[in-house]
């Protein structure tokens, strides 16, 4: 039985693809957005700050919770989000060391 594809690359690689994955909507990168500049949990705003329907937004939660960007914490009958701040500085970090290894050397096609 063959290995699949994700198999082939390291744990590093896979994670990041999934968290860039989560983040290649516009919605989710206006949820993030919201989420960053409350710097608090958001109680159920971002409906009325994105203009999108509640299912919608909870879909987009919940991707961005699978991708482990953003926690959520059950207050009363709402789910309050939040940036996972150790996944977020992780993100950050793999990024900043992806763009910083490309050298320019100018000898390229």
């Amino acid at each position: 039985m063959g290995i699949t594809k994700s198999e082939i690359y390291t744990e590093e690689q896979n994670k990041l693809a999934m968290q860039l994955k989560a983040i290649a909507h516009p919605a989710r990168i206006a949820i993030l957005q919201e989420l960053i500049k409350a710097n608090a949990c958001i109680c159920g705003d971002l409906v009325t700050e994105l203009g999108l329907a509640q299912a919608t937004i909870s879909q987009h939660l919940k991707e961005l919770k699978n991708a482990g960007l953003i926690q959520g914490t059950i207050e009363g009958v709402s789910i309050c989000y939040c940036i996972e701040p150790k996944a977020w500085k992780n993100l950050q970090a793999e990024l900043n060391g992806l763009f910083t290894s490309y050298k320019d050397i100018n000898n390229c096609c």
